[in-house]
């Protein structure tokens, strides 16, 4: 097993460093957030870093990088206080993963993809046609993270869009049956293979002398 401690973290290179602290903490979700500024260009961007927060509310937080470099996703957001979240599916990776280039806000990334735009129940942002599961989602609040100038964004879900067959009768998302992809770092892009739902977990003793 290799080994590393924060002097030998700290004279990795730049990209070595990058991908290695990107990838160790595991899989993550891959999403594209839709929003609209109030001139009305479109952006879509795609964040590996939008995780679940409470169901009662229902609501979820991602984090933004520091705002020293102009942020389209975040300026439209904040002019409108709401945005999408949509799962990439398999046949989305190439076209989801471009969007993470870094275009002047005057263009948009569904111009510049084969990603399409989709508008539905009058929300002002736009969705990303073909997604297996899109959300709907209020900007509520952010907190900045002092430790490395990030930003974290606390929203709620108001509105759910789910492929029927991914809809369980228990309210669960099997997402494997939307061939929803998972990212490992910055760069790797996964397919998970559902291997079995467990019980809720409750105490019990197990004899280890057995």
């Amino acid at each position: 097993m290799e080994y590393f401690n924060t002097e030998d973290i700290n004279g990795f290179s730049k990209l070595y460093r990058l991908n290695m602290i990107n990838s160790i903490t595991g899989y993550k979700s891959a999403n594209m957030i839709g929003t609209r500024s109030d001139s009305g260009k479109e952006n879509v961007a795609i964040f590996s870093s939008i995780t679940h927060l409470g169901s009662n509310p229902a609501l979820l937080h991602f984090t933004l990088r520091p705002n020293t470099v102009p942020r389209d996703t975040y300026k439209n957001i904040k002019e409108n206080n709401v945005f999408t979240v949509n799962h990439v599916s398999l046949d989305q990776i190439e076209e989801a993963h471009h969007t993470s280039a870094k275009y002047d806000e005057a263009i948009s990334e569904f111009d510049q993809t084969h990603l399409e735009a989709e508008y539905k129940i009058d929300w002002y942002a736009p969705f990303v046609k073909g997604s297996p599961v899109a959300l709907g989602c209020r900007y509520l609040n952010e907190y900045d993270i002092e430790e490395n100038g990030c930003v974290l964004i606390i929203a709620a879900i108001e509105h759910i869009f789910i492929e029927h067959k991914l809809l369980q009768d228990d309210g669960w998302v099997k997402l494997e049956s939307g061939k929803v992809v998972a990212i490992n770092g910055l760069d790797g892009y996964t397919l998970p293979e559902l291997k079995q739902r467990l019980e809720y977990a409750r105490p019990k003793e197990i004899n280890k002398n057995n």
